[in-house]
């Protein structure tokens, strides 16, 4: 006996019943032009209609990209404590242009500092300072390490944490930093 959803094709939407579906979808959740032409591009009846749709709603003022991604740039900045690089990964999965991307990415994090941004994340994940002995913690850091890029911060930003942990017992390395440059260029 299965619980999951029902392996049974939905029925095909008219226009009308489409344009409702969208701002159904659209009403509990925010998503991106490309998010939303994929869900009801599966149960249009006419794919004109999708296009039809989708025009109606950027009329309406109802779908965006660039809103979509300030937000969701916001969202995962305030909420989620993460880097720009991981932010911009999303936004690069959730199909939103390079240029928006770029444009919502300078607007948040140009003007934050990434290191106190770093910090806020360890605190938010209840990350520990490394301890024990020499090896343990060698381990320790290098978890840490993997968790902040992981989390989209950028080499610089991971060794000032590290850093401001360890005092003198990190070894500083000389890092070049490959990172996204406040044009959204990369370096």
């Amino acid at each position: 006996m299965s619980f999951g959803r029902s392996s049974k094709p939905k029925p095909a939407l008219p226009y009308e019943e489409l344009l409702d579906l969208a701002v159904k979808s659209l009403a509990s959740k925010m998503k991106s032009e490309r998010d939303l032409r994929y869900k009801i591009a599966e149960r249009a009846e006419d794919a004109d209609d999708v296009a039809r749709v989708m025009d109606k709603l950027k009329e309406l003022g109802y779908l965006s990209d660039e809103r979509f991604a300030a937000e969701y740039t916001r969202s995962r900045q305030e909420n989620e404590k993460f880097g720009r690089r991981r932010v911009q990964q999303g936004l690069m999965q959730k199909g939103i242009a390079t240029p928006v991307a770029s444009a919502a990415l300078s607007t948040a994090y140009d003007e934050i500092d990434e290191a106190k941004l770093a910090r806020a994340y360890v605190e938010r994940k209840r990350m520990k300072a490394p301890s024990g002995d020499r090896e343990q913690k060698q381990k320790e850091t290098a978890k840490i390490m993997r968790r902040l890029m992981a989390a989209g911060f950028s080499t610089r930003a991971v060794w000032k944490v590290l850093r401001d942990w360890g005092g003198s017992e990190v070894e500083e390395i000389d890092v070049v930093d490959d990172e996204i440059g406040g044009s959204g260029e990369a370096i």
